[in-house]
């Protein structure tokens, strides 16, 4: 019956019975908003919310898939398949590294993309420090916005937290970074934290914190610390339903005469 199967259908593939067919639902769909792609065809990007024909070759990369290796093994062998948020994320650091001043990173959780960082820039050979601010015990449910939770953050934050999605063993953390003695903890919730970062100057800041009270906070902190041609970094800013944190960002930035840069990745950039 296989070999039946299979030889029926090489004849309708032949007879062009089956494009005929797909050019038809394709059409359909279309007019209804739809589209229809096979994530399997070669060329197709299809993670973290972005689909794509567009070249991918930086993955193929050795030294970025030996980064991102590094992220992976920070969350413990999750591979969340952000690999072109990650991409950017390595591009903006490499480009900040330029600029004078240190790096923070804002919303740390298990580490993956500033190990990631780390490990592409050869970090323990820049001279550098890399301040990492979280909680390191989840999300600050207090500081959503009443339009927030109406969009479903806190919601997102809660079931997250529940699954285990967020990392909360500091001494995991720490063993973690342990490889680079210039990086350093600080354990505590934005806006409060960021007076504990002793950096002058900064070269970048990776701004993740799901959330715009304290992204905006801390935007606004380091904002006067940021060196020319400083990177800054925003993971969520352009994600569907981050409205609030994409227009605070952006009230934030106006005032500063500054404009983000809205990637497909989702991220936000700035350079200073």
């Amino acid at each position: 019956m296989t070999f039946l199967r299979s030889w029926a259908r090489r004849r309708l593939e032949a007879s062009g019975y089956i494009v005929a067919q797909k050019q038809k639902l394709q059409a359909a769909l279309e007019a209804n908003g739809y589209m229809l792609f096979n994530r399997r065809s070669a060329g197709i990007h299809a993670h973290d919310g972005l689909y794509t024909y567009n070249l991918t070759r930086f993955a193929e990369d050795p030294d970025f898939q030996s980064a991102y290796r590094r992220g992976i093994q920070a969350s413990h062998g999750v591979d969340p398949q952000t690999e072109w948020r990650i991409h950017v994320a390595i591009w903006a650091a490499r480009q900040a590294a330029r600029a004078e001043g240190d790096f923070v990173e804002c919303g740390v959780n298990a580490g993956f993309t500033s190990s990631a960082i780390l490990h592409a820039l050869d970090w323990n050979r820049l001279g550098r420090q890399f301040y990492l601010v979280d909680t390191f015990a989840g999300p600050v449910l207090s500081q959503f916005s009443e339009a927030e939770i109406r969009q479903g953050r806190k919601q997102v934050a809660e079931d997250a937290a529940a699954q285990g999605g967020y990392v909360t063993d500091i001494g995991r953390i720490r063993a973690n970074f342990a490889e680079w003695p210039s990086v350093h903890l600080v354990q505590d919730a934005v806006p409060g934290a960021l007076s504990q970062v002793p950096a002058r100057r900064l070269a970048f800041l990776h701004l993740d914190m799901n959330a715009a009270l304290p992204e905006r906070a801390a935007l606004e902190y380091f904002w006067d610390k940021l060196s020319p041609g400083a990177m800054v970094l925003l993971d969520d800013y352009a994600r569907y339903g981050y409205a609030q944190l994409q227009e605070a960002i952006d009230e934030a930035a106006r005032a500063r005469g500054a404009a983000v840069l809205s990637l497909p990745t989702g991220q936000g950039l700035i350079q200073k």
